[in-house]
């Protein structure tokens, strides 16, 4: 054990099946963390550094459909049974999607998956953040909000037209950030520190995947974009800084930074915690108190 790994840490990853997320992983794995990997699909089995990781208990694999409540329910209901501490939740599931799309909930499926779902798995993970040493949630954000010109709850929620990356994509992580910033200074929120991180341009292209992005981005991402594990080392850095930053802080190109739409951030944060409260929560009056399952 090298002195890198003299304390036993934990993290929980989302989306850590591909691109920044899957060698984010590997970077915790190498440095001696225990990682929980909370994701739809399965860790990819030519990895042998992951499968490694997977038959050694190292790494965890938590399958969830995460814009699928009652599936992230059970699935978040079994880390918290099976998990004494987490030092670092890294809400980092998300992506450009190629169409307009509803959530089994009738949410935009951008504005579920990345501004909402962080909230209500920091929501219910709380206390085991709270038992962890470094207490820390990590919430990946972007730049590409900054081409954002009109926002409001109504565009993030019922976007007019779709946009590749600039529309709904943009707007969801914008909101990301936005609550971030706002939930920092709740009382529930004391003692763990709220980031939202831009882990840059990466070359995340996938050849057997859909693709979310403009047309022109994508020889330019090809050609220029570094390794995902330029972003995987923004959003670790930013974890584990030696200097506490500000809670609520959005780091671009890892400098605190000033958010765009501030006067937002409080109407972002009471619209995802009563989606938290009255979507999510009202599951507990659906469990059977005998079986504990749902009915």
């Amino acid at each position: 054990m090298n002195s890198k790994q003299h304390t036993l840490r934990t993290a929980l990853i989302t989306g850590s099946t591909s691109g920044i997320g899957l060698e984010l992983t590997r970077t915790l794995l190498s440095e001696g963390w225990q990682v929980i990997g909370l994701n739809r699909s399965a860790f990819p089995k030519e990895d042998s550094d992951i499968q490694d990781g997977l038959r050694s208990g190292q790494l965890r694999w938590v399958q969830a459909n995460l814009t699928q409540y009652d599936s992230l329910r059970k699935a978040l209901n079994q880390i918290k049974s099976e998990t004494d501490a987490i030092d670092v939740l890294f809400n980092n599931a998300g992506g450009s999607g190629y169409d307009l799309r509803l959530s089994d909930q009738g949410h935009e499926m951008h504005f579920e998956l990345q501004t909402v779902v962080p909230y209500i798995i920091y929501m219910e993970l709380q206390d085991l953040l709270h038992k962890g040493t470094l207490k820390t949630v990590i919430n990946t954000s972007t730049s590409a909000f900054n081409m954002v010109k009109q926002f409001n709850l109504d565009i993030l929620e019922h976007p007019a037209e779709f946009k590749k990356l600039f529309g709904p994509y943009a707007t969801s992580k914008l909101a990301l950030s936005l609550w971030t910033h706002e939930a920092a200074s709740t009382p529930a929120a004391k003692g763990i520190q709220l980031l939202s991180v831009d882990p840059g341009g990466n070359n995340t292209l996938r050849g057997n995947k859909t693709s979310g992005l403009p047309f022109y981005i994508k020889p330019i991402m090809k050609l220029f974009f570094p390794h995902p594990s330029h972003g995987a080392s923004l959003l670790y850095n930013a974890a584990v800084a030696q200097i506490r930053l500000t809670s609520g802080t959005f780091l671009m190109k890892n400098k605190p930074t000033n958010l765009r739409f501030a006067e937002q951030s409080s109407a972002i944060l009471n619209r995802v915690h009563e989606i938290y409260e009255h979507e999510f929560l009202q599951l507990d009056s659906k469990i059977d108190p005998v079986s504990k399952k749902s009915v």
